[in-house]
């Protein structure tokens, strides 16, 4: 049962994304900037998360864990900085479905070269022939997006 509970919170992620690019976009027409538009969201979010995390008495001085942290890991905030911001640029010049869809095409790039090797210590799960005529149909379908 739990199973269909994260297959339900990871469709719930895909809803929130182009959601979350849209109100985005209002937020840049408004304050005139994308990248202020990006800082205001990231604002929220940190205050969200703050809030949460005092409410779910998540012990904060597990903070200190986070100096032994790999220099790389910290290119987490700056990836996201990025995807937002650019997804912000990027919806009204191609449109929601067309970014989403070649959004969509490089994760499941990435994601499965991250799940064939093993990068991150996450579990290996080699690339398959399915895999990968599942990637080419999602490829096929940004095609379809773009044409009509």
């Amino acid at each position: 049962m739990m199973q269909y509970f994260f297959i339900f919170l990871a469709f719930l992620c895909g809803v929130v994304f182009p959601t979350q690019a849209g109100l985005n976009g209002k937020m840049t027409k408004l304050v005139e900037s994308p990248i202020l538009a990006a800082f205001l969201s990231f604002l929220t979010g940190l205050i969200t998360l703050g809030i949460y995390a005092v409410v779910a008495r998540i012990p904060l001085k597990q903070l200190t864990y986070a100096q032994n942290a790999p220099w790389y890991v910290w290119l987490a905030g700056v990836l996201g900085a990025f995807y937002v911001s650019t997804v912000v640029m990027l919806i009204p010049r191609l449109g929601v479905a067309f970014t989403f869809g070649l959004i969509v095409a490089g994760q499941m790039a990435i994601s499965m070269v991250l799940d064939h090797f093993g990068l991150f210590d996450l579990p290996v799960k080699p690339i398959s022939l399915g895999k990968i005529i599942g990637a080419i149909l999602l490829i096929v379908a940004v095609i379809l997006i773009r044409k009509f």
